[in-house]
Parts: structure tokens; sequence; C-alpha cells
């Protein structure tokens, strides 16, 4: 059944292709795989494969891929992706000696795949089960690892009309989860082998910490601001709540990193902020006076949260929050939207209380009021937030201490 599937989702794949840029270069990508692998894959070198589903999992795995590279410099990694998200974005990352597309699923392609590679080791991350390519890796004898998964009840393992596809998941050397539920329902389906580490973004955020950058605009842009508010990642809904207020308190700076970066977009906000002096992180000039600094283009964020007071994470009012941890990690108080129900990173913060949901613009209102009243509240929930991060780092170090390389 699952190989039906597959190939039916391959003719869909190449039907939509017609049609769709993003499915376009993923359709492509997955078919000159083969060809980036004939030309690269060195005869005699030893690979450790890495498989993300796209860039939120690479940035997970990131961790594991350069501890291998400084400490087993004889070895060679191969990096794939399914999502054009994650592989046009890191097509050319130098942590990586070979970086391509995964062809889908099918017998045919993970068995010339498997041949080309010939992989010591395979770490999938996350959420990749690939059936095919999992259950030929075992029948070669290679350890397989998954690293930073985390399972809920919903998931189609345990399910009654799931057991059968879920016996892929006995194909792992082991499972290296994030917390107690994942490990309680493995063993509910006999799978022993896991070990809970948590998630290893907590080791990326912190090293992209260490790796900041120094921006001159921004430092330029907040001379003498007593208080920023960052907003990253935000759509439509979070810009309306924040911009609302901060319309009434003018003694904020304000920084807006919008997720989509798009000439319509850039004119919503700057509509929204018709009442105060607005410079873009592109076109700024040193000696130009705002009281707003939007950032229409990529790349800076992670950097940019250091300097908030408060910072906003976006998409909580859409499908889901973006990255908490990028902001956290500077030891500010985070908010967000109410759709952060399943990162764990969001129920963290939380119940520490460095992170705080909102649900519109009269709660947001209110903790910002609070913040303003009450420095030593301010000051307690950021150190909590970037306690939460610091406390929960080390996964990285826990897994490769366990895996004989």
């Amino acid at each position: 059944m699952y190989n039906i599937i597959i190939y039916a989702y391959l003719l869909g794949v190449a039907i939509y292709s017609r049609f769709n840029e993003k499915v376009r270069k993923m359709w492509r990508g997955e078919r000159d795989a083969f060809g980036v692998l004939r030309e690269k894959v060195e005869p005699g070198a030893r690979y450790v494969w890495f498989h993300a589903a796209s860039l939120g999992e690479f940035e997970q795995g990131r961790p594991l891929m350069e501890q291998i590279k400084r400490d087993h410099p004889e070895l060679k990694i191969l990096l794939t992706f399914f999502s054009p998200s994650g592989y046009e974005v890191r097509k050319n990352y130098e942590g990586a000696d070979i970086i391509c597309y995964l062809p889908l699923d099918t017998i045919r392609n993970a068995r010339r795949f498997l041949r080309l590679i010939r992989p010591e080791m395979a770490f999938f991350i996350k959420y990749e089960f690939w059936y095919n390519y999992l259950h030929i890796l075992k029948h070669r004898g290679v350890p397989i690892y998954s690293v930073s998964s985390i399972f809920r009840e919903g998931q189609v393992f345990f399910r009654w009309y799931g057991r059968q596809y879920g016996r892929v998941l006995k194909c792992f050397t082991h499972f290296y989860v994030q917390n107690e539920k994942s490990r309680e329902l493995l063993h509910s389906i006999d799978i022993d082998c896991v070990t809970i580490v948590g998630d290893t973004r907590f080791d990326r955020v912190l090293q992209i910490k260490n790796q900041s950058k120094e921006l001159p605009v921004v430092e330029t842009f907040l001379k003498d601001a007593p208080k920023v508010f960052v907003a990253g990642s935000s759509w439509p809904p979070d810009e309306e709540i924040f911009i609302r207020y901060f319309r009434e308190h003018p003694e904020w700076k304000l920084i807006i990193a919008p997720h989509v970066i798009g000439e319509d977009h850039l004119q919503q906000i700057d509509k929204l902020l018709a009442d105060r002096k607005v410079m873009h992180y592109t076109t700024a000039v040193e000696s130009q006076e705002a009281s707003v600094l939007i950032i229409d283009c990529f790349g800076l964020l992670s950097s940019i949260y250091r300097y908030a007071t408060v910072s906003y994470v976006g998409g909580g009012f859409g499908v889901s929050i973006h990255n908490t941890l990028e902001a956290a990690v500077w030891g500010c108080p985070v908010i967000f939207g109410p759709e952060n129900k399943k990162f764990q990173e969001a129920q963290g913060l939380k119940a520490c209380g460095g992170g705080f949901e909102i649900k519109g613009y009269e709660d947001f209102e209110q903790l910002m009021n609070r913040f303003v009243e009450d420095a030593s509240y301010l000051k307690d929930a950021g150190q909590k937030a970037g306690d939460y991060v610091k406390n929960l780092a080390g996964a990285t170090e826990k897994i490769l201490s366990d895996i004989e390389i």
C-alpha cells in the first residue's frame, strides 16, 4: 500500500510541477540528485548521511554535523533535503561535502541512492520516516539514528490502522527523543532503544548567539533608546496588534522583521505606521531619524533579537508560531499568539515565566503595560527565558557521546 501511495504521489508531483514553481524545483532536484551523486561521490570515501525535510530540521541537525566534522575530519557529510525551502537556502552550506535533494522513496530510487553513497551511518532529523530507504539501510546493517524526534498520540504509528506502517520505526538503531511522552509512546509499540536528550535546537541557538553579527545600522538607529521592541517573523494579524499599541507609546523604538518581505506587505506595514517616522534597513542612511526600523532583507533576525527589551515572535495567529528560541536565548521575554500548542519550547517558555501567550490586543496591552510599570517583572521574565535555553542545551553532546563513530 505504501508503495502504491508513493507512486501516486510521484504522478501528482509531476503534474503539479507544471503549475507551481516550488514543486517544480523539488521535482527537478530529485531527478538531478543521482547526477550530483555520480559527479561528487569520492570512491573509497566514508560518508555519514544526514536527511532533513526542510530548513528547520536542518538547523536541528547542524550542531551534530559540525561536531562530527570537527572530531572526525576523515569522514564526509552527505546532506539531503526534501523541500526546496531547505535546499535552496542551504545548498551552499560549507559544513557538508555533498548537498542534494533526496529522490522520492521508491524501492528503485532507494537502492540506486544507497549503492552510490554506501553510508557508514544515517541520521534522520525529527519527523523523517522513509519506509524503503530505512528498510534497505537496516538490511545492509547501516546504523540509523532518529535525532530530535518527537512523537504524539495522533500520529499514524500509534493508531490501530497504522500499526503495519509503524514497523518502519523498528528499522532505527536508536531514537534520541525530545521528551518523556515520546519515549512512552514508542514503548507502547515495543520500541525501547530510546534515550531522552532534548532538542538540538537549543545548542544551535546558542551557537547562533555566539556567532551573531554586529549591525551598525541597527545600533545607529537605537542610539540612546531606552526601550526596544523587536517583532520577528511577523504576519499582518500580528502587526495589527502590536503596531496599535506602539502608536500610543512613542517612547519605544520598534524593529519589525516581517516573515514575508514583499512590496505589498511592506506597504501595508508602512500604512499602519503612518503617524511614525519609519526607515527601511536596506535604504537607511546615518543621518535619518526614525522611531521604527523595518528589516526588509533576510538573515539578520537572530542577531537583531540581541537589542530587544521585549520580543515578539509571529505566526501565532496563523498556522503556527516561528522560532521562539532565537529570541529567548538573548534573555528577553518572548510574546506570541495562541497557535503554539504543538511547540514544546513555547510551552516550556510559558511554564517557566519567560514566554507569554496573547489572544488579542487586550492581552498584549495588559502585558506590555505591566512590563512598563514593573521593571523587576520585566527583568525576571527575561532572565527566565535565557535560563530556559541554557538549561536545556547539551543534546548534541549527549547524542554523540552515545554513538560509536
